[in-house]
């Protein structure tokens, strides 16, 4: 069997180090520049606009990476949309998180109507060999059509404060709104959000549920798949 490229291959510094500025960069709230200030106080010279590219490129690598090694999702989704404004104009972020807070997938559409509904629903049902057994939106109308086509033996709940998990897992996605200055296209705003939101969510377990053990256990599997297939650092940086 043919081993796939390295997507690394020609790069001036390694994998390893890519890696570490996408993750701070994703992880915390931080701009590019923030992360040049970070890596030359390590010792490392690379340029603001570098790591943009780097986020650019690898990002939804890592992102696709994490979601491949995931254990299955919840049979309880929660769903819900909000809009965003982009060049002045009104877009909606879909997104669907497990009854665990884990995120299923985020689509940026134009609108909110049927066809919009239906067309996250698709993305959400691509590749899995389950459907889920309660489905929990607000009251938006294409919830329900879109639900009765393509997940009819699902139950639908759409009842006040009961979709709370979702409405609050929006609120990562604002704040780096604000810090970025709004998003600029639909497209940039779809790359960022896939990839935050898997990267992010992957090491921010629910803390307040978990011992302190446990969370330290949960953490060292995050950094363990995080850093699987990534090649050995290559040049000293301490």
């Amino acid at each position: 069997m043919k081993t796939p490229p390295d997507p690394h291959h020609r790069h001036r510094f390694p994998a390893e180090l890519i890696s570490h500025a996408v993750w701070l960069y994703h992880v915390f709230s931080l701009s590019f520049r923030h992360v040049e200030l970070l890596l030359a106080e390590r010792g490392v010279i690379v340029s603001y606009e570098s790591i943009r590219r780097w986020r650019l490129k690898f990002g939804s690598h890592f992102a696709g990476r994490i979601r491949r090694r995931r254990p299955r999702p919840g049979d309880k989704w929660h769903l819900d949309e909000v809009f965003i404004r982009i060049q002045g104009e009104l877009r909606y972020v879909w997104r669907a998180v497990d009854q665990n807070g884990v995120v299923l997938d985020i689509l940026v559409q134009s609108r909110r109507d049927c066809t919009a509904a239906k067309r996250f629903f698709k993305r959400l049902l691509k590749g899995l060999s389950y459907t889920p057994r309660i489905v929990v939106t607000d009251k938006l109308r294409s919830y329900g059509v879109a639900r009765r086509e393509l997940l009819p033996d699902a139950e639908h709940r759409e009842r006040r404060y009961l979709n709370n998990r979702a409405e609050n897992s929006h609120r990562p996605t604002r704040r780096r709104e604000r810090h970025m200055q709004r998003f600029k296209s639909m497209r940039q705003a779809q790359r960022f959000l896939s990839a935050h939101a898997f990267i992010s969510g992957h090491f921010r377990p629910r803390r307040h549920l978990m011992t302190a053990g446990r969370y330290r256990a949960v953490r060292a599997k995050a950094f363990k798949i995080w850093t699987q297939g990534i090649p050995p650092l290559k040049a000293a940086w301490a």
